[in-house]
């Protein structure tokens, strides 16, 4: 009885000071959270890190607790600290507090070392990733004895690295270097050292950096190695791995993205291949010909290969693969092969990547005959013709088929679906088929992926297909297709995206609101452009999650719904070329929008309140429509904005300042308008430089594809390779626009897209001179000020724009000569100052300015020399403006010699027309005399007055 009641009271004391367990987490450790957070907390990710007793930090966000000792055992601390901050070194007795803390990660926090190596010693996962450590942090990690996964990519490592300061870390199982700039390993002898202890070392991660063919050599004592990632690295050559002929355990070799060319034989002075466990092998993007598969036959337990991007040419025997009878995996892409031969080794491949090749002839199906496990089939990209010949038997455990861009002319054959009734993918896209869709398609109760675009089917959408209860991308852009959008075709219960662009469908959108079909809230993408629907645009539409919506060269009317206002995750927009009219919806704003396209409509109304700080916007394109007003102040609020088009509406007013502090910019496009007063010198304070951001327009979420894809590939992803892009569909909408340069309006798209840069200002009635500034636009491609009413001269800081490839300038007021320093302007291919009042000599003809014709230059009087037919010796010319002088000084209209000499004869010649005067007419020589008398009197008078006030005003001060 007394036992237990000092049990009592012991637990009693020991809960009250935080000993035991609680509901909630240990009090110290919370309060060294706390201490923490000053650290971490950046992005204010640590919110609810909070100074409160009791309050549990096992819900706190990036902290993992055990659920029974409620002790905290994790703490993800990745990306919490501004990436251009100092580089600093971090106290690690601060996670003392922490006894049983496993896992701690610090990815990307610009870490540069420890102060005090303490508080980590029971950790087993530590992530430092992403940060500014050097060499040295090798000494600092070998106390932490207990670690089994140590991650040190993307950090500052060079040179050679000393393993044997891990030597303590017994229990390490996975070691990741990657991203550095590592050279060699020390070897792992030296004189009487111990060797290295990493015998539980399962995977070595040694990507991304500068090894040599020589590293193999240091790697032989890692017994329990299972994977070795060594992909960019300098590997060239002939390879000799006898280096890992001890590493009996290895399962997985990655040495993609090196240039070997071979990999030396193992049978040379009797060494004998140990590798007999390994299955995972790949040797992509390399430079191996067809001889690798002779190097390649004692890998007897290999299940997945792959030889993508290599020097593979010609035709391949199937049978140089009968070696590996285990193989499920087999992927060839980016080669030269042209053939296959003997077709009936293939026994056991569930994985099957011919892609971009050159093969011809009808489709292999033969590939399916005797191998009935096959799952996914990959060809397109080669020059395959048709017909389709499918396996007389059905295929139930094909679900890929992938044969598009080929050139195939057939019609799709009405037994795939019995052949392959398991199909989840099937893309035929880019070929020629023709004929319609088979109803049958519909009925596959697997299908999420059906992508039938740029081909020639005709007739219209199978109802049968429309209700598909499996469909998630369904793609028919650019076909035939004709007839009315089948209702049904948005009530399918999983939907994710529908492409139905680049048709000939007519009618209205379906308005599902009334008829008895379910509303599509899944469906995120739409694309419906370039066809002939017309109506009003179907209020329903913007009651959904959409992410990306194309609409545009159809014929649609009236008003943009004001329920356009409820699309929060709307990121793309085009309603383009149509005929809509009215104002723009003030209250749209969507929170994550990046590109609007609202071009060739009749919209109207000024621009207020609409995408007001749209701090994601890309791209704004509102060219030809009627709005009118001013360019709004609050511009600036698109903090990322790259492409601003307003061309061919009614705006006047001054343009901006606001537009400056848009850094990003690189096409600005305010043509045919009513703009007035000067062009804004800050605008050469911008770049308009290359950007990556125009070209991509959000289209939908592929990532659930691609993990389905990964079971179809034979090899574990490193953590920094993903599937190959070509095995699934891009998952962005290519974003084009049109701009005009070069006198003519171009259609830019893809990596065109985002290099392109320009500014057209012309056709409005801009006044001032032309700023100096502009000349630090080094990167620009296009400026084009023509039709305004510019004065002054052309800045001899023009010269500096050397990417420049059109500059107009024509139909201004400009004047002086034109700067001899354009010459240098090596790109440029069109050029115009034609109608100005520009005079002296025509820029000298050699590189691109021996190209320009008389068109260049007409409408200047005073202008002469070829390719003008004025010839300057002849010509008399007045006094012009010296274009040497400083950019500053540029703005002078007058030459300061010529005006000097003209005053003075000037006045010279006033003076003796006064004097010859007085001297002919006495009169006025009468007269000239009484009025300078009656002047000096005045003044006399005058001086004397005011001098005697002054005196009799101090005299009374003193007094």
């Amino acid at each position: 009885m007394m036992e237990s009641k000092w049990l009592r009271i012991l637990l009693t004391v020991l809960l009250l000071e935080g000993w035991l367990c609680t509901d909630a987490c240990w009090e110290h450790e919370r309060i060294a959270l706390v201490q923490l957070k000053p650290f971490f907390n950046y992005y204010y990710d640590l919110n609810n890190w909070v100074e409160v007793k009791g309050s549990d930090c096992c819900q706190w966000t990036r902290v993992e607790c055990n659920t029974t000792t409620r002790r905290v055992i994790g703490l993800s601390l990745d990306f919490t600290r501004r990436r251009n901050d100092q580089y600093w070194y971090l106290n690690a007795s601060l996670f003392l507090p922490f006894k049983e803390l496993k896992s701690l990660s610090l990815e990307a926090n610009g870490i540069a070392g420890f102060v005090e190596n303490e508080g980590l010693h029971n950790l087993e996962v530590l992530d430092l990733s992403g940060n500014s450590l050097k060499n040295d942090i090798l000494v600092h990690m070998g106390s932490l004895s207990s670690l089994k996964t140590l991650d040190l990519g993307s950090n500052k490592l060079k040179g050679t690295v000393h393993l044997q300061e891990l030597n303590n870390l017994t229990n390490l199982k996975n070691l990741y270097l990657q991203y550095n700039s590592i050279e060699s390993l020390q070897p792992l002898y030296q004189g009487n050292e111990t060797q290295l202890k990493l015998t539980n070392l399962e995977v070595l991660d040694l990507s991304y950096n500068l090894f040599s063919n020589n590293t193999f050599a240091f790697l032989p004592e890692l017994s329990s190695l299972k994977t070795l990632y060594m992909w960019s690295n300098q590997l060239q050559g002939s390879i000799d791995i006898a280096g890992l002929n001890n590493l009996i355990n290895l399962k997985k070799l990655d040495l993609s993205w090196n240039k070997i060319e071979s990999l030396q034989s193992f049978q040379d002075n009797g060494r004998q291949l140990k590798l007999t466990h390994l299955e995972e092998l790949d040797l992509s993007d390399n430079l191996f010909n067809n001889s690798i598969f002779a190097s390649l036959k004692g890998f007897s337990n290999l299940k997945s290969l792959r030889i993508n991007n290599n020097k593979l040419k010609g035709s391949i025997d199937m049978k140089d693969l009968s070696a590996f009878t285990n193989l499920e995996e087999l992927y060839m892409s980016g080669n030269e092969l042209n053939e296959l031969v003997t077709h009936k080794v293939i026994r056991q491949i569930y994985t099957c990547d011919f892609s971009y090749n050159k093969f011809n002839g009808t489709v292999p199906f033969w590939l399916l005959e005797n191998n009935t496990k096959l799952e996914a089939l990959f060809l397109m990209g080669n020059s395959f013709t048709g017909p389709l010949q499918f396996p007389p038997i059905p295929h139930p455990h094909v679900s890929s088929i992938d044969i598009s861009n080929n050139k195939i002319q057939a019609q799709i054959p009405a037994d795939i679906c019995s052949t392959f009734p398991h199909l989840e993918r099937l893309l035929l896209s880019m070929n020629t088929f023709k004929g319609n869709i088979p109803p049958c398609l519909g009925g596959m109760s697997h299908l999420s992926l059906l992508d039938l675009s740029t081909n020639q089917l005709s007739g219209g959408v199978p109802e049968e297909l429309s209700m598909s209860s499996s469909l998630q991308i369904l793609r028919l852009s650019n076909n035939n297709l004709t007839g009315k959008i089948v209702p049904t075709i948005f009530n399918s219960n999983l939907l994710l995206e529908l492409y139905l662009d680049g048709n000939n469908f007519v009618g209205k959108i379906p308005d599902i609101d009334s008829l008895n079909v379910g509303f599509p809230y899944f469906l995120s993408v739409i694309d419906i452009r370039n066809n002939n629907l017309s109506g009003k645009l179907p209020r329903w539409i913007w009651n959904m999650s959409l992410i990306s919506l194309a609409l545009s060269n159809n014929h649609f009317e009236g008003s943009i719904p004001m329920e356009l206002c409820n699309s929060d995750e709307l990121r793309f927009l085009d309603l383009s070329q149509n005929n809509l009219s009215g104002s723009i919806p003030s209250c749209f704003n969507p929170p994550y929008i990046e590109h609007v396209h609202l071009s060739g409509n009749r919209l109207s109304g000024p621009l207020v309140g609409s995408l007001y700080s749209s701090s994601s916007l890309v791209t704004l394109d509102l060219t030809a429509n009627n709005l009118t007003g001013n360019i709004p102040e609050w511009i600036d609020t698109f903090s990322a904005l790259n492409v601003l088009l307003l061309k061919a509406n009614h705006l006047d007013g001054r343009i901006p300042v606001q537009l400056c502090k848009l850094y990003y910019l690189s096409i600005i496009d305010l043509s045919q308008n009513k703009l007035s007063g000067p062009i804004p010198s800050c605008l050469g304070n911008l770049t308009f430089g290359s950007s990556f951001n125009k070209s991509s327009a959000y289209g939908g979420d592929y990532s659930f594809l691609e993990q389905d894809m990964r079971k179809y590939i034979g090899m574990e992803m490193s953590m920094d390779q993903s599937v190959p892009s070509h095995l699934y569909p891009s998952s962005y909408m290519e974003e084009w626009i049109e701009f005009t340069t070069k006198r003519r309006s171009y259609r830019y798209e893809g990596d065109i897209l985002d290099y392109m840069s320009g500014i057209d200002l012309s056709c409005n009635k801009l006044t001032g001179r032309i700023p100096f500034q502009l000349g630090n636009l080094s990167e620009i491609h296009s400026l084009n000020f023509s039709h305004n009413k510019l004065i002054g001269i052309i800045p001899s800081s023009f010269s500096n724009l050397k990417q420049i490839e059109s500059l107009d300038l024509s139909y201004n007021n400009l004047s002086g000569r034109i700067p001899v320093q354009l010459v240098e302007l090596n790109f440029l291919e069109v050029f115009s100052v034609a109608h100005n009042h520009l005079s002296g000599k025509t820029p000298e003809r050699k590189a691109q300015f021996g190209t320009f014709d008389e068109s260049s230059y007409e409408g200047n009087p005073l202008l002469c020399g070829p390719p003008l037919h004025n010839n300057c010796s002849n010509t008399d010319l007045p006094p012009t403006v010296s274009t040497e002088s400083d950019d500053e000084g540029e703005d002078n209209l007058l030459d300061m010699s010529a005006f000097c000499v003209s005053f003075l004869i000037s006045f010279a010649a006033v003076l003796l027309g006064i004097f010859s005067s007085l001297c002919i007419n006495p009169y006025w020589r009468k007269t000239w005399f009484s009025f300078i008398e009656d002047c000096t009197t005045t003044c006399r008078f005058s001086i004397v007055g005011n001098v005697f006030e002054l005196y009799i005003f101090r005299r009374n001060a003193w007094v």
